[in-house]
C-alpha cells in the first residue's frame, strides 16, 4: 500500500522519511513504518559464554615465546663462561720402592715452595702489567724461562725505563734474571739485567 505525501500529494512507497519529490517529511503513517528493537532475525549466532578459544590460542604463543628465549639465554650463559686456563702441571714424585720386609712408603709430595715461587711470578707479572696500563703504557708480559718480556709500542717512551725500574725489585724476588722491551715488530729496543 503506497501512501501520498501531504505536501505535493505524490505517491511514495512505504518506509521513506522524506518525499522523494518535494523533500517535505512524511508522517508515520504515510509510507512510513515505526522502526521496532526486535531483534531482526537472520544467520549471525549470539555471543553465549567465554571465548575459551582464543585465550587457549594466546596462551599457546606466549608459552612458546617464553620457551624458545628461555633455551637461548641458557645456552648463552652455558657459552659465555669459558673454561679458565690450565695452570702450570706440577710433577709428582713417584713412590720409591726400596727393598724390604716392611710396606712401601711413598714421599710426601714436592714442597709448597715452588707453588709459592709460580704464585709470585704471576704477581709480579700482574703488577708490571698493572702499571703499564696506569701510565699509559700499554703492553703485555711474557715469561720466557727466567727472562720476561715486555712487549709494547710504547719501548721508546721516556717513562717506560724509570717504570721498569721501579718494578726490578719485585721481578728479581719473583725469580727473573733478564728484562727485555720488544716493539709490536719484534724489535729489541733494550735489555737489562734485574
Amino acid at each position: 500500500m503506497n501512501a501520498v505525501c501531504p505536501a505535493c500529494g505524490v505517491a511514495v512507497v512505504p518506509g521513506y522519511v522524506r518525499c522523494p519529490k518535494c523533500h517535505a517529511g512524511l508522517p508515520l503513517g504515510a509510507g512510513r513504518t515505526k522502526r521496532t528493537t526486535a531483534d531482526p532475525g537472520g544467520t549471525a549466532v549470539p555471543q553465549s559464554g567465554f571465548p575459551i578459544v582464543p585465550v587457549l590460542v594466546a596462551l599457546g604463543v606466549a608459552a612458546a615465546i617464553i620457551l624458545v628465549f628461555g633455551v637461548r639465554s641458557a645456552g648463552k650463559q652455558t657459552r659465555a663462561a669459558p673454561p679458565p686456563p690450565p695452570g702450570p702441571i706440577e710433577a709428582t714424585p713417584r713412590p720409591q720402592l726400596r727393598p724390604s720386609t716392611g710396606p712401601a712408603t711413598v714421599l710426601p709430595p714436592a714442597p709448597a715452595a715452588a707453588e709459592t715461587a709460580v704464585q709470585d711470578l704471576r704477581a709480579a707479572v700482574v703488577e708490571l702489567e698493572g702499571a703499564l696500563r696506569r701510565q699509559r703504557l700499554w703492553g703485555r708480559v711474557d715469561i720466557a724461562g727466567q727472562r720476561i718480556d715486555v712487549r709494547s709500542g710504547s719501548c721508546s717512551d721516556p717513562a717506560m725505563r724509570p717504570l721498569i725500574d721501579g718494578k726490578a725489585s719485585l721481578l728479581h724476588a719473583a725469580g727473573l734474571t733478564k728484562l727485555r722491551c720488544v716493539e709490536q715488530s719484534g724489535a729489541v729496543v733494550f735489555e737489562r739485567d734485574l
